[in-house]
C-alpha cells in the first residue's frame, strides 16, 4: 500500500490522529530514504516502471532448464480456451480511487476474472477508449456490462455515477458505443455511510479539494460551495469526509465488500459450467503433452 494507507493501519492501532497523517507520510518518506524502512515499505508507482530492463539467466545451467521443463509440463494448468463470461449474462469491470484499492481488491477480483484498476488516470482519452470497447465486445455477446466503483467518501466521491458516465459518453462517436443505462450499470459499491457507521471509522475534518491553494468545499468562496450535491452532502454530513484507504486497515471487511458487490451481478452456476467445460479441455492438452514434448525433443535436441 501507499504512505496513506500505511497512516489508516496506524491510526486503527491508535498510534496516531488524522491530524498526524501528514506528518506520518513525511516520516514514512524519509525513514525509507535513510533505510530506516525497506524502500519497498510503500508500493511503486507503475507508471513509472522503466520498459526494456534486461533479464540475466543465472549461471545454474540444471536450475535454468529445469525451470522450462517444468513450465512445458505444467502448461496445461494454465490453458485458458474459453472465457467465464461466455457463461455470464453480465461483464463487471472495477474501477477505484486509489491504488491501495486497487492492491487491496485484486485478489477478490481475480477470482471471478473482474479487471480492476485505477480511475485515478480517467483524463486519459486512451484509457476510457479502451475500456468502451471492452463494453462494446461484450455488449454485442448479448451481456449487460457493469462497472463497479469504490472511492471516497465526500461530496465529489457520491457524484461520481454521473462523472464516469459523462466521461465516458464524451468519446461515444469515437468508440461508436453509447454507455447508456441500457448497456451499462455503473454501481458505486463503497465507500458508504453505512459502511462507515458499522466499523466505527474515523472522520477527515474539512472538505478540502485537491487543487492546491483552492478554498475548502464548506467554504462559501469554493466556486461549487452553492451546487446541490455540495449543499446536499453539507446537510446529511457536515464538513468531513472519510477516505477510501481507510478500507486497508479493515482489509477482511474491505475485500468482503468487493465480494458482495461483485457476487450481486455473478451467476454462481455458470461458474461451475465454465470450470466443468475448462477442465475437460485442460485435459485434451494433458493427454497430447508428453508426445508432442518427445516430439520436440526429438526435432530439437541434436540442434546447438
Amino acid at each position: 500500500m501507499g504512505s496513506r494507507g500505511w497512516c489508516y493501519l496506524c491510526e486503527t492501532e491508535g498510534m496516531i490522529g488524522k491530524q498526524d497523517f501528514d506528518r506520518l507520510e513525511g516520516y514514512v518518506g524519509d525513514w525509507r530514504k535513510d533505510g530506516r524502512l525497506p524502500l519497498d515499505f510503500c508500493a511503486s508507482d507503475e507508471k513509472r516502471a522503466p520498459a526494456n530492463l534486461e533479464d540475466i539467466d543465472g549461471p545454474n545451467l540444471v536450475s535454468y532448464a529445469e525451470s522450462w521443463v517444468g513450465s512445458a509440463a505444467a502448461c496445461w494448468r494454465r490453458y485458458e480456451p474459453v472465457s467465464l463470461w461466455d457463461f455470464q449474462q453480465h461483464y463487471v469491470e472495477m474501477a477505484v480511487e486509489k491504488n491501495d484499492l486497487r492492491t487491496l481488491f485484486e485478489s477478490v477480483c481475480a477470482e471471478y476474472h473482474v479487471p480492476v484498476w485505477n480511475a485515478g488516470g480517467w483524463s486519459d482519452i486512451n484509457s476510457r477508449a479502451d475500456l468502451m470497447e471492452r463494453f462494446q465486445k461484450h455488449d454485442e455477446a448479448g451481456r449487460h456490462c457493469v462497472l463497479l466503483y469504490c472511492g471516497d467518501f465526500d461530496p465529489s466521491g457520491l457524484l461520481i455515477s454521473e462523472v464516469i458516465r459523462k466521461n465516458l459518453t464524451d468519446l461515444e462517436k469515437a468508440v461508436g458505443w453509447s454507455p447508456d443505462g441500457d448497456r451499462l450499470t455503473i454501481d458505486r459499491f463503497g465507500l458508504n455511510h453505512d459502511f462507515i457507521k458499522a466499523h466505527n471509522i474515523s472522520w477527515i475534518d474539512g472538505l478540502q479539494t485537491g487543487t492546491k491553494g483552492m478554498p475548502n468545499l464548506e467554504d462559501p468562496k469554493h466556486p461549487d460551495h452553492f451546487k446541490p450535491y455540495v449543499q446536499s452532502y453539507l446537510q446529511r454530513y457536515g464538513a468531513r469526509k472519510v477516505e477510501s484507504n481507510a478500507l486497508v486497515a479493515r482489509h477482511e471487511d474491505g475485500r468482503q465488500l468487493a465480494r458482495e458487490a461483485i457476487e450481486r451481478y455473478i451467476d454462481q452456476d455458470g461458474i461451475q459450467r465454465y470450470q466443468a467445460r475448462l477442465k475437460r479441455e485442460r485435459q485434451k492438452v494433458r493427454e497430447v503433452l508428453p508426445g508432442l514434448m518427445r516430439e520436440m525433443l526429438d526435432e530439437y535436441g541434436g540442434e546447438s
